[in-house]
């Protein structure tokens, strides 16, 4: 009787300790952001494990695509819920070569925005002019493009996060962050700025829309109540602390002097900290076989949105490194800052999927771009690639009528 006692409280013992370690290693992953995928993976070693391992009902969602305790797709989520993770059909949720032609490719992003998002249909009719009116917009030109991750793998990645959306409230809109003067003292709840989290369509797990133009690129932030971002404020966003305009620019002197002043006097920083490390985002990538320069045979070879969870700034903004570089508005003159309501010359900026193997040009957050392919934002002939993208702002305290989403 006495030994049967004695081997109930060892086991109930044993069970206790059990708990406790594991109660333990939750509560370091959450402070870390670690994520586990076994003995010896990482996040690069994804792309050798089946698409399909662990996505079952049990931990991805009834389709296998998407995360158990998100918010309902199309829902404003509230301060203390878990990012909406996207539900993918199951046809290309696994599939990371690019086979789709640029019309299906359109019309399947748009179905999955209009759902996530919530979209009115004339806000989607009038995405679908935009994306229409370019002969090469798009996740990638067909058969050239081989992505080094399936959403499916994305996913494995965030859904054990618990990632939250604590600013869509404030934003009036998903997947945005609050941007601010950190180092003056201002606070979240005192700023005006809201940046995109992802880089366009701003869905975690999403491919980014490639091959877009500065008008375009526009065009789409203005159709969905928001606007392209101006320099600093990208800037602001990367480097984690927002500075007032008139100390970020030299309004009135030429674009290269300009440039040459602000690139000597920044500080080296990244998103992620002080010290460069490209392994942490999305850089590690190949060009296309045949991708010589710019052109058809030159794949988006882009991994999903927010695939890296350390590749993010102190605002949980992701991929502003790696990934796709992106499209900005830089002013010459105060009356051609977007948050002003102006508009004015094409700024790309941000590395992209090969810095691991090139590093191309310095991106660093505040490092000023060279006047590649210079023109207007809004010109319709402005520079277009297959490692270009963008993401949008929104200016807080002021109405917009554009606003499409059903809130």
């Amino acid at each position: 009787m006495n030994a049967a006692k004695i081997a109930i409280g060892a086991a109930l013992l044993v069970a206790l300790l059990a708990a406790v370690m594991v109660s333990v290693q939750f509560r370091n992953s959450q402070a870390t952001g670690a994520t586990s995928f076994g003995p010896g993976k990482s996040v690069r070693d994804l792309k050798r494990m089946p698409d399909s391992a662990g996505l079952d009902g049990q931990d991805a969602g009834a389709e296998g695509t998407g995360g158990q305790g998100q918010s309902e797709p199309g829902s404003l989520p509230s301060s203390s819920t878990v990012e909406t993770l996207p539900q993918f059909p199951a046809e290309f949720a696994e599939s990371t070569r690019e086979l789709r032609p640029l019309d299906v490719q359109r019309e399947a992003l748009l179905q999955i925005m209009s759902e996530y998002f919530s979209l009115d249909t004339d806000v989607v009719q009038k995405l679908a002019g935009i994306f229409n009116n370019s002969p090469y917009l798009g996740q990638g030109l067909p058969k050239v493009t081989e992505h080094p991750m399936s959403r499916a793998q994305c996913l494995k990645v965030r859904a054990p996060l618990g990632v939250l959306d604590s600013d869509a409230a404030a934003c009036g809109a998903k997947n945005m962050s609050r941007v601010y003067a950190r180092s003056r003292g201002e606070m979240a709840s005192t700023a005006n700025l809201c940046v995109d989290r992802f880089e366009f369509p701003n869905i975690p797990c999403e491919y980014p829309l490639t091959w877009v133009r500065s008008s375009a690129a526009a065009q789409i932030c203005e159709v969905l109540g928001k606007r392209l971002c101006d320099a600093h404020e990208w800037e602001g966003a990367c480097a984690g602390d927002l500075r007032p305009p008139e100390e970020e620019y030299f309004f009135g002197k030429p674009r290269l002097q300009a440039e040459y002043l602000s690139n000597q006097r920044r500080e080296l920083v990244w998103s992620y900290g002080s010290v460069k490390n490209h392994a942490l985002c999305g850089t590690g990538a190949l060009k296309s076989p045949e991708c010589f320069a710019s052109g058809v045979k030159c794949g988006s070879n882009t991994f999903p949105a927010g695939s890296f969870p350390e590749c993010k700034s102190a605002f949980d903004v992701y991929d502003l490194h790696g990934n796709a570089a992106e499209h900005m508005n830089l002013p010459l003159e105060s009356k051609q800052l977007t948050s002003r309501g102006g508009s004015g010359r094409t700024e790309m900026k941000g590395s992209w999927f090969i810095f691991q193997q090139k590093e191309a040009h310095p991106d660093d957050c505040r490092w000023r771009a060279k006047n590649w392919h210079g023109s207007d934002v809004d010109d319709p002939h402005s520079h277009h690639n297959y490692h270009l993208g963008f993401r949008c702002c929104k200016t807080l305290g002021k109405s917009s009528d554009a606003n499409p989403a059903k809130r």
